[in-house]
Formats: C-alpha cells, structure tokens, sequence
C-alpha cells in the first residue's frame, strides 16, 4: 500500500539525517565520543509490543514502526499479544532478557507491566509508551500519542454538527431539538479512554444542560459507558440492552457517541437488527481510527463520523524517539505537563488529529495515500 511506502521514503530520510547530525548516528563513526554511542545500528535490536490483531489500526501502527525503524539500520522485535495480558507481560521479558536496547510499548492494560518496566530500567533498557500511556511506573521514559482530549473534543463536536446543533464552523445550527443521545466510552485499562471521554462529554455537556440533547437510559458515566477492550460484540449487546431498556416505548435514537470505529460498527449492527437504516433514519454516529470498513460505511452514510489519527506520523515519531534514545540524547517533547501517570508526568509528543465525515473522505484519507479510493470503495484494505 502507498502508506507503507512513504514510511521506507521516510525511514530512509531518517538513517540519512541521523548519520549526518552533529553528534552522530546510529552506525556512524565520528572519531570520538562513548563507543556506545557509535554502536551500528544493525548490532541494535528494539523491542515492539503491541496489543491485537484484531484491529486493523494496530496491524498497521506494527507494520509501520517495523518498517521505520529497519529503514534506520535497527533490527527489530515485534509481537501482538492478542488482547491477552499475561501474554504481553511474558513478550516484555522475553525481550528484556534477549538484551533489546529499547521497548516501544502500546500496552493492552496500561497499569499492568510495571514489574517488567522496573526489570527494563534495571538492565538499563529505556521504554517508550505507544499510544496508550503506561500508567503506575517511573520506567516510562517517553510518550508518543496524539491529543487525546482534542480527540474527544472531535468527537463531541461532529456529533453536535451531525445533529445540526452547531455548524461546521463552530457557529449554532438551526436545529434545537431535543435530541436523544447515547454514550460509549472505550476500556477503562486504556487510559485514553479517559481523555475522549473528557473532551467529548466537555463538549456536549453544555447541550445536555440546556435539554437539547436527552441521555434517555441514563447512563451518563464512563463507567456505565465503557466498553471493556473496545470490543465490537460487547458493544452490539450494550446498545441492544439500552434500546429493549430505554426504547420500548416507540422513540428512537438520534445520535450514538462512540469512541472507536470497532465500538461503532457494533452499535450499528445492533441499531440496523432493530430496524434503522432500512424503515427508520440512523442515527449520527461517531468513531475513531478510520479503519477502512467504517470508512466505507462513513461513505455510505450509515456511520457519519471518524477521526483520522494518521499512524504513519506516529510511527514517525516513535522511531525519531527511539533513535534518540539509543543514541544517549533525549527525544523532542511538545508536551510535558500533561500525562501524569500516577508516579511522574511522562514527557510526550502529541500529533494532531481530523474529523473525517463523507465531505473529506477523497481529501483526508485518499489524496494523502492513506487509503486509495479502491480500498475505500470495497471497505478493505488490499
């Protein structure tokens, strides 16, 4: 896929730029400086766990940090532990005691690993926290995510301009409603989940307050919310329960929160065995990750919302931080205030993220080679 190929472009561009920076590369020689700092990078092997494969997003966030960080010269380790705990735990040491230099970690359960992180620091090993911040250990020695609460924020917002309650500007709609509304939130183990959540329910609050949208079941907190591992099968029996529960009585939804397109696409299974989507209209329904078959859906206007976090770029960074840390320098952070994870602030670096609705499909996710319009057109990626 041409997504995979502008991150070799990119690899590529990064061996260049670190065998040319003042202090040296992995694999350069500058005549002076730790021998360690000098080590050829094919002597260097970096560790990458990984959650699932059962999502698609992270297949790719794998494939991605693979590919960059062998373009720079790195052998690397990667594993999924299949969403199963003891298994990431038992991949983190096998890579502690093969001697990898450098963990990049996306942890299925973010308080989960903090004997193998305290092992790490031990050997001398640095760690790099994947999109999901590693919570409970001062071994986290960086960051790399996107701005989770804006994600929320994003998330709120397209559900408010799907209602018409706010324009795409920002500016009031013309509808007041009220509407009725539903939430999803994502595992409470991930502490992302907790940032959408913020920044979504910061964003639709105000509406809730002044009774133009109407949670009919309730269920108005994360907990009551929350979707263990982000499940799609735990999702369709959540929204199958509230809608026996809370919609006997003949109403109808009219906007889903969600938090990931694989929550999403359960909701709308369930929503569309109910009847939405053939006599009745579906309701506006969010996501997060443009993974291709909700993409197809955005585009078939059943789901009506995604927000694109562009992995290649957080590949990107998480091998320009890797590199750095091999090399006994410290990593670019733009933030170092904001992820506290119970024992320290972890510094980070965060990328920005897009609404992606039918309007900007071609222009978010086709003209930037994420997807070519053939995959989006079947709802698969080739």
């Amino acid at each position: 896929m041409k997504r995979r190929s502008a991150l070799a472009v990119f690899g590529a561009g990064l061996a260049l730029t670190l065998a040319a920076c003042g202090g040296g590369g992995a694999g350069s020689d500058t005549g002076s400086g730790d021998s360690n700092e000098s080590a050829n990078a094919s002597d260097i092997t970096i560790g990458v766990a990984m959650p699932t494969q059962t999502s698609e997003r992270w297949i790719a966030d794998g494939n991605n940090v693979k590919a960059g960080l062998e373009a720079a010269g790195y052998k690397v380790d990667l594993q999924y532990a299949n969403d199963d705990i003891p298994t990431q735990s038992q991949q983190i040491d096998q890579m502690i005691t093969k001697g990898d230099k450098l963990l990049i970690v996306a942890a299925i359960d973010g308080t989960a690993l903090s004997s193998q992180l305290s092992s790490a620091a031990a050997a001398g090993i640095k760690v790099i926290s994947y999109d999901r911040l590693i919570r409970g250990s001062a071994d986290v020695d960086f960051y790399v995510s996107f701005d989770n609460y804006n994600v929320g924020v994003q998330q709120g917002t397209s559900l408010l301009t799907g209602l018409g309650l706010l324009n795409a500007d920002g500016s009031p709609g013309t509808a007041t409603g009220p509407f009725n509304v539903e939430l999803f939130a994502g595992s409470l183990d991930d502490n992302n989940a907790q940032f959408f959540w913020d920044g979504a329910m910061d964003t639709i609050q105000p509406f809730i307050d002044k009774g133009q949208i109407v949670v009919k079941s309730g269920q108005t907190k994360i907990d009551q919310a929350a979707i263990l591992r982000w499940q799609q099968e735990t999702a369709q029996k959540r929204m199958e329960d509230l809608l026996t529960s809370a919609y006997g009585d003949g109403s109808k939804v009219d906007g889903v929160l969600s938090p990931y397109d694989g929550i999403s696409r359960g909701i709308i299974t369930a929503l569309q065995n109910a009847g939405y989507g053939a006599g009745q209209t579906m309701p506006v329904i969010t996501g997060q990750d443009a993974e291709i078959a909700s993409v197809k859906l955005i585009n078939d206007g059943v789901q009506y919302s995604t927000i694109f976090k562009d992995t290649r770029n957080l590949a990107d960074e998480a091998v320009k931080a890797a590199s750095a840390m091999v090399e006994g320098e410290e990593p670019e952070a733009n933030d170092t205030e904001t992820y506290d994870n119970g024992v320290k602030v972890v510094p980070s670096f965060l990328l920005e993220s897009q609404i992606v609705t039918k309007d900007n499909v071609t222009s978010a996710l086709v003209d930037t080679e994420y997807y070519t319009q053939a995959e989006v057109d079947a709802g698969k990626a080739s």
